[in-house]
């Protein structure tokens, strides 16, 4: 690797900088944070962009420079007075790119570092309301921009018909000769059966009703930052802001967040719905998502059924094709992956009348 110094001072930072320590988070990016030698001076976040992943690295940048500039804009005019604390401030490199390529074809990007707040990877109902008032609220600030200012930066990410060809090309390849196992068929059998309603969206989309906006499209509650009196100040991880149905934002947050197990569980009795959790994320996502239409009302408690089915497909698929994405722990990983995604599917639609029913009364509240 380039010197990791060389690559910070391509970048158009203030002060002396000082040490560069790696940190442990997240799957796809690497990071890094770097000290400013100056008393009072600010510390950096600098990435190294995974480019086998985010394939244009230009339109990414473009993506988080326009997204960053227009939620800052719209703080300003709502008199917030901490904007550097509510939005990520990306650095250019002393060119006046958002990125510098290195000698080696690797790509990097610097951050102004949100220094005295931390993140969560589980979460209680009041986090959960606090969580849905933040996303609600991104989501309406962005809801002006036009959706095909920005590039999908990994197309067809949520796009369920996608999702279904990969799945089927894979069961027609059988690359690892997994389609002989009878839990293998019966998954099949699942997935099919439930096709033509999971691309629902779509087919909304085509007909001019469902429309597509500016979504996070990774919805984690690890990525909200929060501060010292635990109060949601940003949300983070911008690579996957590109244009999307915000039934797959709300979806994907009640995937990861109120699943009463874990996303590999190998006791699927602890799989299921947790409704506290979905009550509190909806009552507090709607009280600030007023830009949503009646049928994506309609349909949000239909997005956390759809996100599940999803993940349940893309896990089978990867399982199919021999384990090629996700990383393993063990040969039957992404298949244990598939029966946890699946059993939460389950228990969702076992829920379902109960969770359009917490919509319906938190849009009226």
């Amino acid at each position: 690797m380039e010197n990791i110094k060389n690559i910070v001072s391509q970048f158009d930072i203030e002060g002396e900088t000082g040490a560069v320590r790696p940190l442990k988070i997240g799957h796809i990016n690497d990071s890094f944070i770097v000290e400013n030698l100056e008393k009072g001076g600010k510390s950096y976040f600098l990435q190294k962009i995974n480019h086998h992943i985010f394939k244009n690295v230009e339109g990414l940048q473009q993506n988080i420079s326009l997204v960053t500039d227009h939620l800052r804009k719209k703080l300003s005019e709502s008199g917030e007075n901490n904007i550097e604390k509510r939005v990520l401030r990306l650095i250019p490199t002393k060119t006046g790119k958002w990125f510098y390529k290195d000698s080696e074809g690797s790509f990097w990007r610097v951050y102004v570092n949100i220094e005295n707040a931390h993140s969560y990877d589980t979460i209680t109902p009041e986090l959960a309301y606090k969580a849905g008032e933040a996303f609600g609220d991104f989501q309406c600030m962005l809801s002006d921009i036009p959706h095909g200012d920005l590039i999908e930066t990994i197309p067809n990410f949520h796009n369920m018909e996608f999702r279904l060809e990969e799945f089927r090309q894979a069961v027609k390849a059988n690359k690892a000769g997994r389609l002989s196992e009878e839990e293998v068929q019966y998954f099949i059998g699942e997935i099919e059966k439930r096709a033509d309603e999971m691309c629902l969206p779509e087919r909304l989309f085509r007909e001019g009703r469902l429309p597509k906006r500016v979504n996070h499209c990774d919805t984690k509650v690890n990525n909200m930052l929060f501060d010292q009196t635990d109060e949601p100040i940003c949300i983070v991880d911008l690579d996957t802001v590109m244009p999307g149905f915000v039934l797959s934002d709300f979806g994907d947050f009640m995937r990861t967040a109120a699943n009463t197990g874990a996303e590999d569980d190998t006791n699927l009795d602890n799989v299921g719905v947790n409704l506290e959790i979905f009550k509190a994320y909806t009552k507090g996502y709607l009280k600030k998502a007023t830009f949503l239409t009646p049928i994506e009302l309609d349909n949000l408690a239909f997005g956390a059924k759809l996100l599940s089915y999803m993940q349940t497909v893309r896990f089978f698929t990867d399982y199919l094709n021999g384990d090629t994405y996700y990383k393993v722990q063990h040969p039957a990983h992404n298949l244990q992956r598939t029966r946890a995604q699946f059993k939460l599917l389950q228990s969702q639609e076992e829920n379902f009348e109960g969770m359009k029913a917490i919509v319906n009364q938190s849009k009226n509240n």
